[in-house]
């Protein structure tokens, strides 16, 4: 069938009658969708559509990390190292849009943007459940977090339980202890409501897999798997303070954080500092 006058005619097995057929928009609940885009400004500003889509796009994303961390984590506990690296390997896709998305929002001049900031009240990104709880899969548990959401019973049930349960570290750590690796004991014992904080003795055990890659491969692919995830996380947190930096300079958040220096403390963090730390120890 060839395209005449710049016009593609419809085959005629395309569905048109829906009547009591599911329909791309009713699987995807467009309807819904399309409808949670409710700009508060008044009169209402141009760009704070671009502000609400970039968030809620942000959002959709981070519940598929948190979809697919609980997979990876559930993996390494039945230890298939395989599919669990599959899954880090989708997760990095899904960092990479994260991180793009960023570029977006820059186009939002800081004259735009104080438009509507005034209109935003105490909303702030800092109050994304779902953020937290892919720091909390990752390790970086912090227990104050769990108190900003005193408002929103079902975000605080959800970060009180991941923050009593294995991190996808901690779960890569045991199953090194399972395949026979000198993991410290103290490893194995400790309280995971606790931040992972780094250990001499896992960092040996990384030195001797790096240093003899080849009779370790799994691992030693593993543990770069794991190094990719950390760094597109960091880039994420760098994209937003950058962008947070060209949009309000250095003001306080609108979450009463103090903005951009906050955010900067938050590249200090970590998730899994031994694989960083190996690196300075390596060929010694």
């Amino acid at each position: 069938m060839s395209v005449s006058r710049n016009t593609r005619s419809l085959e005629p097995g395309i569905e048109r009658d829906f009547t009591d057929k599911m329909s791309y928009g009713s699987y995807l609940a467009l309807d819904q969708l399309l409808d949670s885009q409710h700009p508060v400004s008044s009169p209402e500003h141009h760009d704070e559509m671009l502000f609400i889509i970039q968030h809620q796009t942000s959002e959709l994303w981070l519940k598929l990390v948190l979809h697919e961390l609980r997979a990876v984590r559930a993996k390494l506990a039945g230890d298939d190292l395989r599919a669990a690296m599959k899954g880090i390997a989708r997760i990095k896709h899904i960092q990479r849009s994260l991180t793009e998305q960023w570029s977006v929002l820059a186009t939002l001049t800081p004259s735009e943007y104080a438009e509507f900031r005034g209109d935003l009240g105490a909303s702030s990104g800092f109050q994304s459940y779902q953020y937290r709880a892919v720091e909390f899969l990752l390790g970086n548990k912090n227990a104050a977090m769990v108190n900003v959401f005193a408002a929103d019973p079902a975000a605080q049930e959800l970060l009180t339980g991941l923050l009593g349960q294995t991190s996808i570290y901690d779960e890569f750590i045991f199953f090194l202890h399972r395949r026979g690796y000198d993991v410290p004991a103290e490893l194995l014992t400790r309280d995971v409501t606790q931040a992972h904080v780094a250990n001499e003795g896992l960092m040996r055990v990384y030195k001797h897999v790096y240093e003899n890659a080849a009779g370790n491969w799994d691992i030693y692919e593993a543990c770069e798997e794991l190094v990719d995830l950390e760094d597109n996380f960091q880039l994420w947190r760098f994209r937003h303070l950058k962008t947070v930096e060209r949009t309000i300079g250095f003001k306080r958040g609108t979450g009463g954080s103090s903005g951009a220096s906050f955010l900067q403390r938050a590249l200090e963090l970590t998730f899994f500092p031994e694989l960083y730390a190996v690196r300075t120890e390596i060929g010694r």
